[in-house]
Formats: C-alpha cells, structure tokens, sequence
C-alpha cells in the first residue's frame, strides 16, 4: 500500500509540493471559488493590459488569471477576460495559440478575415500566428475564458 501525504494550504493559495512515497511531487489543490459579478476568491481584477502597442489599441476590457499566476506547476494559464459593452482587445498575433471559451453575453471573435459569433460554452481555437480580436456585441458585457501557453511570446501587432 503506498504512503499519502496531505497537504493544508490556506483556502486559494498555493502550497510548496511536498515529496511522497516514491519521490513523486504532490501538491495541494488550488481552489479559486466563483463569486458574484463573475468575480473569483484570490484572484485580482487586472487591467487586460496596462499600456497599447503601436496598432494595438483595446478599450474596456479586464481580466482575472484563475491558474499559472502562482507558481501551479502547469503548461497553461486560464485567464478570464471580460469586455464591457463597445469593449474590445487588441488586434495581434502571437506564435502560440489560444482556446477561448465563451462564458457570460455575446462576442464577436475576428481570426484572420472571419468573423465568428461567441455565445456562452461555444469554445473557438485560435491557431500560432493568427490574427485575432474579441469584441462585446450587443449591450451587455462580453466574459470568456482564454487558455494558453504558459510559456509565450509578446503580442505582435497587425495592421488592418
């Protein structure tokens, strides 16, 4: 029978990982609990980015990082974005790729020269080097989830 090992963390904290019965790392869950106004415990409001590149103007737009922010020993980060009404991100492409998932309202998701409608639980793949933008359509606000790479690269910005 093979030793366990629990682990105690504060509630949505991360815990160092502990060594168990053959060496293998084990860590406590990460529990980051919904709340109103789709707001999570232990997780900061952000602003989607702090300053525009050339071309990359946003307007409206914030964002919370669920997992990757604190040490979790992932290959991902899962962020969720929120855009109010008229709100939009910038126009890039990145050498990685991208799963957005949408949660709350409607989005219009530009990727290269389509156009595609987000309503919540449709999930769109945006593919390494595609051009692409997140816009709220209609009058309310625009949630979704956007899954990437943990490890990537800058935006790059695109003209048009």
């Amino acid at each position: 029978m093979a030793n366990s090992v629990t682990l105690k963390a504060p509630q949505g904290a991360a815990a160092r990982p502990a060594r168990g019965a053959a060496d293998a790392i084990i860590e406590a869950p990460v529990l980051r609990r919904f709340r109103r106004q789709y707001r999570w415990d232990h997780t900061e409001l952000e602003p989607y980015k702090i300053r525009a590149h050339a071309g990359g103007e946003f307007a409206g737009a914030s964002r919370q990082v669920l997992v990757g922010k604190r040490g979790e020993r992932v290959a991902f980060h899962l962020r969720y974005f929120e855009l109010e009404s008229g709100g939009y991100t910038s126009l890039e492409r990145h050498r990685h790729s991208h799963v957005v998932i949408g949660v709350r309202g409607r989005g219009l998701v530009r990727v290269g020269d389509g156009n595609y409608l987000l309503r919540p639980m449709d999930t769109i793949y945006i593919g390494p080097n595609q051009a692409h933008q997140l816009r709220a359509a209609g009058r309310s606000r625009f949630g979704f989830f956007c899954i990437v790479d943990a490890r990537r690269d800058k935006p790059r910005p695109v003209n048009g």
